[in-house]
């Protein structure tokens, strides 16, 4: 089965940016839909952003406008560009398949906005 690394998280201040890399082991990656899920202390992983195998996305609510996501079928890797960051979007990130668990979870990475 497909493992996924992500990187990138760090510190940022509200309206900082960072972009968010997801690794994947399988060359099977390019067939799967992608997604990029958060965690938030005390609450249930939610679904942040997907992308199709043809590159079609789609985004939560509150992130629209903010958050894009792309994928490099070459690198099998899938990228979270992350603008305007709120105090709100601080959470640990992952990636998965959309809709999720046919990759292994990853260890995620933590996105922490605040000044």
């Amino acid at each position: 089965q497909v493992q996924v690394v992500e990187s990138g998280g760090g510190l940022v201040q509200p309206g900082g940016s960072l972009r968010l890399s997801c690794a994947a082991s399988g060359s099977i990656f390019s067939t799967y839909a992608m997604g990029w899920y958060r965690q938030a202390p005390g609450k249930q992983r939610e679904l942040v952003a997907r992308i199709s195998s043809g590159s079609s996305t789609n985004y939560e609510a509150s992130v629209k406008g903010r958050f894009t996501i792309s994928r490099d079928n070459a690198k099998m890797t899938v990228y979270l560009q992350m603008n305007s960051l709120k105090p709100e979007d601080t959470a640990v990130y992952y990636c998965n398949t959309w809709p999720p668990g046919y990759f292994y979870w990853g260890q995620g990475t933590q996105v922490t906005v605040s000044s």
